[in-house]
């Protein structure tokens, strides 16, 4: 019996890869302190809950295949209000979660061997879901020594080729943090026009931007200029803390592309109604709601990055969005490192996971002594996770690698 070409081309999931192992040691009765995944511990707003508590239909029916009025209108004005892009309601498609979006986006402009342009290091599940459509990625390089910035047109424009369809990024990233400026998001507009390419910009940390107060950063503000090229993938879970309630969506004014996603979208027939009708609450949030949750998670990332910055041999840069921060460590391979530290490592019965760099590239031989931390603890369990990190690098050089 055989699987299909495109499953064996998809690679295991970095934040998952270790769960096994991780099984194993608590069962031996370690600690872990979770740095791989980047679910927020932050309080999902009640609206949600209350919602979903004075919903009570006769019987419980299918969404339609688009989504529900109330919730594509919740966004609509959503983003008329919050980011000035006015949307009509075909505009607006839901998908379960962030990743159907961008699956379902890759499955309607790819075909066989054609290529999109992604910044790497990038979000792994990028690969399984251009692989899914049977495309490939053309990875735009970037390096820890120039803070994982990518947005240079002469270097894009060197990687466009007849076969490419789109360019794709996180903005603000996820694994780096990097977040484009206004300038840098116009260039790529132009460049997207210019070449006839779709351009796919994952908003799903947008609310998440730090040191520069009231500033929301995405391509929507570029709509009319691109209203054809420009595709949005955005999502409740990382900005309202709801990682459980399977609910995004894609954006896009293109026509036809609306005609092929919603292809897909009646496909899988919908959206779970009630995950829908608590989304449209968390809307209702106000500003307060976002200005709390990115004063914690700056509090968070300065503990990290000053911590890491601390190690010896440890390379950083500060992120400016999103939760997570990547860094080269003085290890020879964070696979190997954390294959360690979940089996050969406690320090008083505690250890600590990431997500070993090496699969958020698309070049072999890349990331290899990379790792991405996700700062969705608390302070005091970050302090923690900070301390085993350091420690198990200092044991693993002494112990595997043979060097102090």
């Amino acid at each position: 019996m055989k699987v299909s070409i495109n499953a064996n081309r998809c690679e295991s999931s970095p934040m998952r890869m270790f769960h096994p192992l991780a099984v194993a040691a608590k069962e031996a009765g370690k600690t872990i302190y979770h740095l791989n995944i980047g679910q927020p511990d932050l309080p999902t707003p009640r609206q949600f809950f209350d919602a979903i508590a004075n919903f009570r239909p006769d019987a419980l029916p299918y969404a339609p295949s688009p989504g529900i009025p109330l919730l594509i209108d919740t966004i609509r004005d959503y983003y008329k209000t919050k980011l000035g892009v006015e949307l009509d309601s075909n505009d607006v498609l839901i998908t379960t979660g962030g990743s159907e979006a961008l699956l379902m986006v890759c499955l309607s402009i790819l075909d066989p061997y054609t290529e999109i342009i992604v910044p790497e290091p990038y979000y792994p599940n990028y690969t399984t879901f251009v692989h899914i459509a049977g495309g490939n990625i053309r990875a735009l390089p970037t390096c820890p020594e120039e803070g994982y910035q990518f947005a240079f047109r002469d270097r894009i424009e060197a990687l466009i080729t007849p076969n490419t369809r789109a360019i794709m990024f996180t903005n603000p990233g996820n694994p780096t943090g990097v977040t484009l400026t206004d300038e840098q998001m116009h260039m790529l507009a132009q460049v997207a026009k210019e070449h006839d390419l779709y351009l796919i910009s994952d908003e799903v940390y947008r609310e998440f931007v730090y040191g520069e107060e009231g500033r929301v950063p995405t391509m929507g503000k570029f709509m009319d200029e691109i209203a054809d090229n420009l595709i949005i993938t955005d999502s409740v879970s990382k900005q309202f803390s709801t990682c459980g309630a399977r609910v995004g969506c894609v954006v896009t004014k293109n026509k036809k592309l609306q005609q092929a996603l919603l292809k897909f979208c009646q496909s899988r027939l919908a959206v779970a109604t009630m995950d829908q009708v608590g989304a449209a609450a968390l809307y209702s949030v106000d500003e307060s709601f976002y200005e709390a949750n990115r004063a914690e998670y700056v509090r968070r990332r300065d503990l990290v990055y000053d911590r890491l910055k601390a190690i010896p041999g440890v390379l950083v840069t500060k992120p400016q969005g999103a939760f997570y921060i990547m860094a080269a460590l003085p290890v020879d391979d964070t696979r190997k490192f954390q294959n360690w530290l979940l089996t050969s490592f406690d320090d008083n019965g505690d250890t600590v996971m990431f997500a070993p760099g090496g699969p958020f590239y698309e070049t072999p031989g890349k990331g290899i002594n990379e790792v991405r931390i996700a700062y969705v603890l608390c302070l005091e369990d970050l302090s923690r996770a900070m301390d085993l990190l350091e420690k198990g690098i200092a044991r693993y050089r002494k112990e595997v690698m043979g060097v102090d």
